[in-house]
């Protein structure tokens, strides 16, 4: 695993029936991750992983307050829209690659 994918470790697992919704959240969490390479902390979040995981997906960010700061901003432009299953401190990003 990459030194960059390991910083992404701070987890927060959502639900969402609607694959808008989901791409919207993926947006969400790249404008409020300030890390570099923003992109790893929504891998592997594609809309066929979506679907194969009963529509819930995981998102990652480099630390507890960018995590936090995604949930304000879903809720505020997505509320009702979107479920959070789970969050996590120590769930590093895998490459998909």
């Amino acid at each position: 695993m990459s030194e960059n994918h390991e910083k992404y470790h701070y987890s927060i697992t959502c639900n969402t029936l609607d694959p808008i919704v989901l791409h919207c959240l993926r947006a969400i969490a790249q404008a409020v991750e300030k890390g570099k390479y923003p992109q790893i902390g929504w891998g592997g979040t594609t809309r066929e992983n979506w679907a194969k995981s009963n529509n819930e997906f995981t998102i990652r960010f480099t630390s507890d307050g960018y995590r936090r700061d995604f949930i304000s901003e879903a809720n505020r432009l997505l509320s009702g829209h979107w479920l959070q299953i789970s969050q996590n401190d120590a769930d590093p990003a895998s490459p998909q690659r």
